[in-house]
């Protein structure tokens, strides 16, 4: 999976949740990385950060056996962004390296490293870890500790640690994808060894790595209390802080005589043309009521009327890019865009990834998440009979 976009390095992001959490043990007894956090999956959110950067190209989780259908359920709005997911092992360690294993493949440049219990990561700090690989094969997102340090010995307190120069690590932890690949490949010769991170195994390998400024809101959510106080910080008045949004939009437009079709942004030559008041683009139409739909602000119609002259004859990319607009001004993320064209003809297979591009650059969205499909109406109905072309649209977005 390629993100459109110029970047000159490929990085991967492999999210590690093949853990059981057991000291977040729920009511439940689901894994931990599946609990809910302010109404979201914890691993929807985690796997937003990734999905909506544009520096990474491509994202694999790593799971357990037993997850499939939990995984399935939070990972569903970023489908299109996503690797297969590969079946984890008991050790954290083994399931990275399983991971690594998935992706040598067709390999990245470089790979980022994160837990899935980890959902508070965002943007600027995995910039920074990206950002740090251009001049070391490791990168480490670290907060200075800050609280008094003691040493205990039975049970009582033994010396006090000194703080300066400590750190607490955090993820995602960034690496040379081929140089973490044989550290972890390395480690696996001698299964006595134990590690509790990736920088760890990179260290015993002998790899520099760099420490760049972690995120005190970069919380892992360990125990059952953690969930419970990450929950109660993301709830504001009883509403989830943060939420997945769903919209659907549906389009029609009859045909009449003309030359050629305008479909998602695409001039397509044909014996007929769609008839409206601006450019009849059925595709973009219904995309946009779908964005409009995930923040509840109308449709298409009540924000361009029919009635109002400037809109005759208007590229539908105006009211597609509002739409984008006004969920960026709520604070918004549209995270996948999904059009399916109806129509006998034209055929739009040979048209599919320009129509990807267009939508991709109007809304300012990587490649793989835009998805166009199109089927016929077997001779069905008004578009059976190529009276019209109808389009049906989903959109998911992220809303803080």
């Amino acid at each position: 999976m390629q993100r459109s976009g110029a970047i000159s390095v490929s990085v991967a992001a492999l999210i590690v949740a093949a853990g059981r959490g057991a000291r977040a043990a729920t009511e439940a007894s689901q894994p931990k990385q599946y609990c809910e956090v302010g109404g979201v999956p914890m691993l929807s959110r985690t796997l937003s950060a990734f999905a909506s950067h544009p520096g990474v190209s491509d994202i694999l989780v790593v799971i357990h056996p037993d997850d499939m259908a939990l995984y399935g359920a939070a990972s569903a709005p970023f489908a299109a962004d996503l690797l297969p997911a590969v079946m984890g092992a008991r050790r954290r360690q083994d399931s990275v390296r399983l991971g690594l294993e998935a992706l040598a493949g067709d390999a990245p440049a470089r790979v980022l490293i994160h837990d899935a219990a980890r959902p508070f990561a965002d943007s600027a700090l995995i910039t920074r870890v990206i950002d740090a690989l251009a001049t070391s094969p490791g990168a480490l997102p670290c907060v200075p500790v800050t609280d008094t340090l003691k040493r205990e010995t039975n049970g009582r307190v033994a010396g006090t640690v000194a703080r300066a120069g400590l750190f607490r690590a955090q993820t995602p932890q960034g690496f040379d994808f081929q140089s973490i690949l044989t550290a972890h490949r390395a480690a696996a010769r001698d299964s006595t060894l134990e590690f509790t991170d990736d920088t760890s195994v990179a260290e015993w390998f002998g790899l520099n790595v760099a420490i760049v400024e972690g995120s005190e809101d970069n919380r892992k959510l360990t125990t059952a209390e953690d969930l419970m106080i990450a929950d109660r910080l993301m709830q504001q008045g009883g509403a989830p802080a943060g939420t997945v949004r769903v919209g659907s939009g549906y389009d029609v437009h009859r045909l009449g005589p003309g030359d050629a079709v305008t479909l998602c942004g695409v001039r397509i030559p044909h014996t007929r043309t769609l008839l409206g008041h601006s450019d009849a683009d059925v595709g973009l139409h219904a995309l946009t009521d779908a964005l409009l739909g995930t923040i509840a602000d109308g449709d298409i119609g009540a924000h361009f009327p029919p009635s109002d002259a400037r809109w005759r004859g208007a590229s539908s990319d105006v009211f597609l890019r509002d739409a984008g607009e006004r969920i960026v001004a709520l604070g918004g993320t549209i995270m996948h865009a999904d059009v399916t064209l109806i129509c006998e003809t034209p055929k739009i297979g040979p048209h599919r990834d320009a129509m990807r591009g267009t939508i991709a650059d109007i809304l300012g969205l990587n490649l793989s998440q835009v998805s166009v499909k199109a089927t016929t109406n077997e001779q069905l109905g008004f578009v059976g009979r190529e009276e019209g072309i109808a389009a049906m649209a989903t959109a998911t977005v992220t809303l803080p």
